[in-house]
């Protein structure tokens, strides 16, 4: 395997560069709307003064990844019906990459579907 990048052509540099604007900000929409939530629990949960029970963060991420994955996945985020399992076997297989090529992690990615 090779650890060059491919030189893009101006045409695929516009279309990657058109790409990545919405992109950003969508991720930015994502994060600001997870702060948001979080922010909007603890208040209301200080209200009725069950603050401990606040979630953090990384609770409201797992919700939006669930939904996502149903949805990447062609299921329902609400019912989890009707998603295809090879997308999520090629989703979970790809999150195991991740984490081995990133994190280190100890974990032998599912073997690819042919």
């Amino acid at each position: 395997m090779t650890n060059s990048c491919p030189v893009l052509t101006p045409a695929e540099r516009k279309v990657v560069d058109v790409i990545k604007r919405p992109d950003t900000a969508l991720a930015a929409a994502v994060s600001l709307v997870l702060e948001k939530a979080v922010k909007q629990a603890a208040e209301d949960l200080r209200a009725i003064d069950q603050e401990d029970a606040a979630p953090v963060l990384e609770y409201f991420a797992g919700v939006v990844h669930q939904r996502m994955y149903c949805l990447m996945c062609g299921a329902d985020p609400d019912t989890f019906e009707g998603g295809d399992p090879d997308i999520a076997y090629r989703v979970i297989r790809n999150s195991q990459n991740i984490a081995r090529h990133y994190w280190s992690a100890d974990i032998e990615p599912y073997a690819p579907k042919e």
